[in-house]
């Protein structure tokens, strides 16, 4: 595509962008168009609030499902040291995979587990985390982890082992430390295409006395596209898929407590966004205190930010959350919490 016919000039004159130009998306309800949205999608005035996509990805040709990774928590292959000390061991392999982005767009991506984002590690403080790395990619790749650890550990190029080239092995070993919202993502140079063609995680660590309990715990990792590899994201999303959580509302019920663990790692943008309609949130900076930072409808973070969001819904309905800078919801960092009195 050409530069100056950008997705960014396209929406400043009033154009769905990209999804426009390919012809491949459309408001569902513009003329011609099918309406895939189930009835209850309905927007806050019987009619959808944002544009969106004709039809589905293929998620089981994906090999994950941004419904699934909202709960799937990784807590590894547990046992006891010697030590007394809890030991959990995950298996991360590094492999190329294409992905349907949105109907009929399909990007050649680089994946953990073969997944976008790769699997959510979660441990408790003071575990001994011990991560057998295998490269079966067509590229050298890290695992750089966000927390405290040795340099040899720290997974960059020049420390340890550096980077793990096609067809070799490694085991990263650490103690789990700081309790947290964290995250996990390759390190080899050029960094920025090895983070945006989708090696990237979330990283929880528990702290040794938990967290006050919740009804119900979720996972986001914001992140974008750049399918025309000009360093310029064509779409945006909260665990991969575009306009996925419009298409299917994430249902909660009325008064319960969601804890939503929030990570960014938008390449080629500076600052993402979150945005709760109709509701506040207790919103916990990095994860690293029991006690909440703030009380708000919206936070920025910029790559690599993460925090945890505490809230509950007093009324039923359908409640959207989604990107406050506008271009990015309007080309897929949409959803919908589906308020229900019973599940």
């Amino acid at each position: 595509m050409n530069k100056k016919l950008s997705r960014r000039a396209f929406m400043k004159g009033g154009t769905l962008s990209l999804l426009g130009v390919l012809g491949i998306a459309s408001s569902r309800h513009s003329s011609g168009a099918a309406n895939t949205a189930p009835p209850h999608q309905a927007g806050h005035s019987g009619h959808d609030v944002m544009p969106g996509t004709v039809g589905e990805v293929d998620h089981e040709k994906n090999g994950f499902n941004p419904s699934d990774i909202l709960t799937d928590f990784d807590y590894g292959k547990v046992s006891t040291l010697e030590n007394g000390q809890t030991l959990r061991e995950y298996f991360i392999a590094a492999y190329n995979r294409t992905i349907e982005v949105v109907p009929g767009i399909e990007y050649p991506a680089w994946t953990y587990n073969g997944r976008i984002p790769g699997p959510t590690i979660r441990c408790t403080e003071g575990d001994r985390v011990r991560i057998h790395f295998s490269n079966g990619s067509a590229h050298g790749h890290t695992i750089h982890f966000h927390g405290i650890h040795s340099a040899e550990m720290d997974g960059v190029p020049g420390a340890g082992p550096g980077v793990i080239e096609p067809g070799e092995t490694f085991t990263y070993e650490f103690d789990a430390e700081p309790f947290g919202l964290h995250l996990y993502h390759c390190h080899a140079f050029p960094l920025a295409r090895h983070i945006a063609k989708g090696l990237y995680g979330a990283f929880i660590i528990d702290p040794k006395e938990g967290r006050p309990p919740v009804d119900r715990e979720l996972v986001m990792v914001m992140n974008g596209f750049d399918v025309d590899f000009d360093d310029q994201n064509d779409f945006y999303a909260a665990n991969t898929i575009p306009f996925h959580y419009d298409k299917h509302p994430i249902r909660i019920k009325v008064g319960e407590t969601i804890r939503l663990y929030l990570v960014n790692i938008l390449e080629f943008d500076l600052i993402n966004s979150f945005h709760l309609h109709a509701n506040f949130f207790n919103y916990y900076s990095t994860g690293t205190s029991l006690v909440p930072s703030e009380y708000t409808d919206i936070i920025m973070q910029t790559q690599a930010q993460r925090g945890i969001l505490e809230f509950s819904y007093k009324y039923p309905g359908l409640y959207m959350f989604h990107a406050h800078n506008t271009e990015f919801a309007e080309l897929g960092w949409t959803g919908n919490f589906e308020v229900v009195e019973e599940m």
